[in-house]
């Protein structure tokens, strides 16, 4: 949460003319907000259906940027062991402005400690599907999809 995904998806597909996904972008077009959806339905629910979005958008060459929790579906662990994946990572301290004022619902009343927590539980699992790690607290957007250009051959 709060690592770029979307601002570094959206320019790495401009750089390699490929579409870009946002799932929680798909998941609010369709369902609405995602803090209503937890508010209303729970996390439960929001996993069953941020599955189904995820798997429909991995059928896509595309550039897709997953919600942080995504990964955690053993099923879309399966679809992205052949896929390049990318783990953009981020400093507890270059986070925390980004998050200032969020409406995410699992930091909704951890703050910055409920952030540390979440990436503690899941960096077993970002570590098994990353093909490239890339701290983007302090670079530039434009340095970063350099660098996934670079690492990948510049092709899609």
């Amino acid at each position: 949460m709060g690592a770029g995904k979307s601002r570094v998806g959206q320019r790495l597909a401009t750089a390699i003319d490929a579409p870009f996904i946002d799932t929680d972008a798909r998941i609010t077009e369709r369902y609405g907000p995602i803090d209503e959806i937890f508010d209303r339905e729970g996390e439960e629910y929001f996993r069953i259906i941020e599955r189904e979005i995820v798997a429909d958008a991995l059928r896509e060459e595309s550039v897709i940027s997953l919600g942080g929790g995504a990964v955690l579906h053993p099923e879309t662990q399966a679809d992205l062991e052949d896929l390049a994946v990318v783990w953009l990572q981020v400093s507890p301290e270059a986070v925390a402005p980004r998050l200032s004022g969020s409406t995410r619902p699992l930091l909704a009343e951890g703050g910055i400690g409920a952030w540390k927590a979440i990436l503690e539980s899941r960096r077993p699992v970002y570590e098994a599907l990353a093909d490239l790690r890339i701290d983007t607290s302090r670079r530039s957007v434009a340095r970063i999809v350099e660098e996934i250009t670079e690492w990948f051959g510049g092709a899609r």
